[in-house]
């Protein structure tokens, strides 16, 4: 069956007049071949002007593992030879059972008597907070639930974490958007914050809502893809050019400490899932702006990490970039405990376009990574929603030498 989307109809249908859909773009013609309605051709050109401004940033935007575990803690990850953290993300909910049996599971990872082969830190892929923007909303939604969880945790902000308004037009609880997100992530000299109320939580000061991580073995790169609930935007003509531009800055110069023999693994992580096929659709121009500027630096990702849709999905993308054949895996974990998607198309390896759909599951868990000199290691952790209990449901290791994924 042919897929059909808000660009796109049923295949040889009659030209609709205005009347007959509940939009004007359910059309067969191609978006470039419409007659404009009020300047309007597609869906996307309504959504990019509700994006909101991105908060500007410190300085470059890199932070160091040592900025959030440490020297020792760090010097103890570089002997060890190995590094692995936990991403996922979509957790938000207060008195949410899931949630905190997602994190239950990812506290079990941790040998605090071996903080060297124990996660160095959560990755939140984004959806810190649904609807309450506020410190409440923060105590309730993040610190409660994550009490227990022995580890940094560092973030990317996702849709709702910069929304102003909730459906029904009341206020979040934030005066500008990712107010509330910098309050916790990006607050100077962050130890305890105040929404922690009586939970000890020491947080990270993060440089701003886009950064990149310069840690042993791996280099991590978050952005922000803004607040449409679909696509994911990184620069538009609303909010401007600077995130994508920082990017292509970044990414030449991790190019730069390649070229110089001191390479590591490249992780993108963005909320908005550059691939998908899960309740929420791809962002295919957020990714034709990723590999714009992966080529014009002249460096891909060894993997890309996304949430938004709450469930589990993997891809590989097969790229030949430089002459060299490349097989990326796209995951989408938004499976960290605000609830499930209700539609996912399960994974049976087919092939489309350049690339093949190899696992799902519309369950609960998290990811586990694993970054060594030579190897890096996803693997997905399913957590039973009902008893909390967990096992390994999916693993995929990409070799850093050959660009080969198994």
């Amino acid at each position: 069956m042919k897929k059909t989307t808000p660009e796109t109809t049923v295949k040889n249908a009659p030209v609709a007049d205005a009347s007959r859909f509940a939009h004007q773009f359910f059309d067969v013609q191609k978006p470039d071949e419409r007659k404009s309605v009020k300047g309007i051709k597609r869906m996307t050109d309504v959504i990019v002007t509700q994006l909101e401004a991105i908060p500007k940033v410190k300085g470059d935007s890199v932070m160091k593992l040592q900025d959030i575990i440490g020297e020792t803690g760090t010097s103890g990850i570089e002997k060890e030879k190995s590094i692995s953290f936990h991403a996922v993300g979509d957790t938000g909910h207060e008195n949410g059972n899931e949630q905190e049996m997602v994190a239950d599971a990812m506290t079990g990872d941790y040998d605090i008597t071996k903080p060297a082969k124990s996660p160095a830190f959560f990755l939140h892929l984004g959806d810190v907070i649904y609807y309450d923007n506020t410190d409440k909303g923060y105590h309730a939604q993040f610190y409660v639930p994550y009490k227990k969880y022995p580890g940094k945790i560092i973030a990317i902000p996702g849709n709702h974490d910069g929304e102003l308004f909730k459906w029904d037009k009341s206020s979040t609880g934030q005066a500008k958007t990712l107010e509330a997100f910098q309050n916790n992530f990006c607050k100077s000299g962050a130890a305890s914050v105040i929404n922690s109320g009586t939970i000890l939580r020491n947080m990270v000061s993060q440089p701003g809502v886009y950064w990149m991580l310069d840690a042993p073995f791996v280099n991590i790169i978050g952005l922000y893809s803004n607040i449409a609930e679909n696509p994911g935007y990184i620069q538009a003509d609303k909010i401007g050019t600077a995130q994508k531009t920082w990017l292509t800055k970044t990414l030449a110069n991790i190019k730069k400490q390649r070229d110089a023999g001191h390479g590591k693994a490249l992780i993108i992580a963005v909320h908005h899932p550059p691939i998908s096929k899960g309740n929420h659709s791809s962002s295919t121009q957020m990714l034709a702006d990723i590999d714009d500027s992966c080529n014009k630096s002249g460096i891909m990702p060894d993997a890309v990490l996304a949430a938004h849709a709450h469930d589990y999905q993997r891809f590989t993308r097969y790229v030949t970039f430089n002459g060299k054949n490349m097989e990326i895996p796209f995951i989408v974990a938004g499976s960290g405990g605000r609830g499930l998607s209700p539609h996912l198309t399960a994974a049976a390896g087919e092939k489309e376009g350049d690339h093949i759909y190899n696992s799902s599951l519309k369950g609960y868990g998290y990811l586990k990574v694993t970054v060594s000199a030579s190897t890096l290691k996803l693997e997905f952790y399913s957590v039973n929603g009902t008893n909390g209990s967990k096992k390994l449901f999916d693993k995929v290791a990409v070799n850093l030498k050959t660009n080969k994924a198994k």
